[in-house]
């Protein structure tokens, strides 16, 4: 016995509505896809569809930004897919990096006819020599005194207007351009990855670097601080020619693999994009921060709650008894062993000095008696504002400490 359920009148008319709607929903699938037959990987592309590719990239990275930078140099083809470009450069040549202009019509008109100002870093890869950026550096300065870990080729650049290289900055030049006409920038990178490695037993493996593009236009006091666009890629510096042999052997050794390991590495491509990325933060100067960045003034930097320009760098150095013992033990240079900070001076005086030296070591100016600047024969000499004024430029002190006639201060003495 066959049973019938008999539905009211309301619900037949519901579900004849329902069964028309779903008939115009599939005529309107043949409709959108135009007329005839259309393939199942067209249905695949509807968006209910696309949810289920996670892999696919979403749509703001396929947004064209304002500026694009491209570095003149082939990409590595040791790379796996997914993972971020890496470029070898070899140390001391110079390398292009080409400043293009992306805007759609009408985009950032303001800085139609206008300069916009671009600053370069060469900073860490590697987060944990992030936290240690200054220390890392300031050992560089001092291994190599004179020299300048990021360099412009300004002889084979073109269309930079202002090139500027801050000397208490080795990792960072900046310059103004002209969106407008051609512009490319020919950068050296003088230090190499292997001289930031913890071990030195050859054959280690260099750190990564970063080189870091952040570009602003100019506020209304005139000023380049108003951010447009930053981007970067990873680069590993080897010594002249050493780049051209690691290419070649990286490529050597993707050519011994299968086809199907090679479908897991990217390609390598003849030059490298710089991809967007936050942009380089200002940071306020402490002894364990990454080096300040510039702001709009070319020579000044964060120190503290305020920008100040300081007339004068020195770097000095805390001598202990224990450190001495050991040197005279062992027969070694005293300056193996010493590691150096920074002391701005703004108003080059004794009294600021006093104040930054006891801040240095975390101590009250009130301890510190009197500072001494050991002369010839190892006489001591008071140090006056006149003597401060006539410190050359990141001259380099140590520190040597003797008590006072009170109980609790001591004379700061300059050797």
């Amino acid at each position: 016995m066959a049973w019938a359920l008999k539905l009211p009148l309301a619900d037949e008319v519901i579900e004849s509505g329902l069964v028309q709607d779903f008939d115009a929903s599939l005529s309107g699938i043949g409709q959108e896809l135009g007329a005839g037959a259309y393939s199942m990987s067209d249905v695949l592309a509807l968006p209910i569809f696309k949810q289920e590719e996670s892999n696919l990239p979403p749509d703001n990275e396929n947004e064209i930004l304002p500026f694009q930078y491209v570095l003149c140099a082939a990409t590595s083809p040791a790379v796996k897919l997914h993972d971020e470009t890496l470029t070898y450069l070899n140390q001391g040549q110079s390398y292009e990096i080409r400043m293009l202009d992306n805007r759609k019509l009408g985009e950032l008109p303001e800085i139609n006819g206008k300069l916009v100002k671009s600053i370069f870093r060469v900073v860490f890869h590697d987060r944990r020599l992030q936290y240690t950026e200054h220390q890392q550096l300031e050992g560089w300065r001092w291994n190599r005194p004179g020299d300048r870990i990021l360099d412009i080729d300004i002889p084979m650049s073109v269309g930079i207007i202002d090139p500027r290289a801050n000397p208490t900055q080795l990792n960072t030049v900046e310059f103004l351009w002209d969106p407008a006409k051609r512009t490319s920038v020919f950068i050296q990178v003088h230090c190499i990855s292997t001289e930031f490695t913890m071990r030195k037993h050859g054959g280690e493996k260099g750190v990564p670097f970063r080189v870091q593009i952040d570009t602003f236009k100019e506020n209304e006091n005139g000023e380049y601080t108003e951010h447009l666009h930053s981007a970067s890629c990873q680069i590993k510096v080897f010594k002249p020619k050493g780049a051209d042999r690691k290419q070649k052997t990286d490529r050597e050794k993707m050519e011994k693999r299968t086809p199907h390991e090679k479908e897991k590495y990217q390609p390598s491509y003849e030059t490298t994009i710089l991809t967007e990325c936050s942009p380089w933060p200002e940071i306020t100067y402490v002894n364990n921060s990454p080096s300040p960045g510039f702001n709009s003034s070319h020579s000044s930097f964060s120190l503290g709650e305020g920008m100040v320009r300081p007339r004068l760098t020195i770097y000095v150095c805390q001598e202990s008894l224990q450190l001495r013992e050991q040197q005279q033990q062992q027969q070694q240079q005293p300056q193996q062993k010493h590691v150096y900070h920074a002391i701005y001076l703004e108003e080059l005086t004794a009294v600021e000095l006093t104040e930054k030296i006891a801040q240095l070591f975390s101590i009250s100016p009130r301890q510190i008696s009197q500072i001494y600047k050991q002369g010839p024969t190892g006489i001591h000499v008071l140090i006056s504002d006149e003597m401060i004024q006539n410190f050359q430029e990141e001259a380099c002190f140590i520190l040597d400490t003797m008590k006072a006639e009170t109980n609790d201060s001591y004379h700061i003495i300059l050797k």
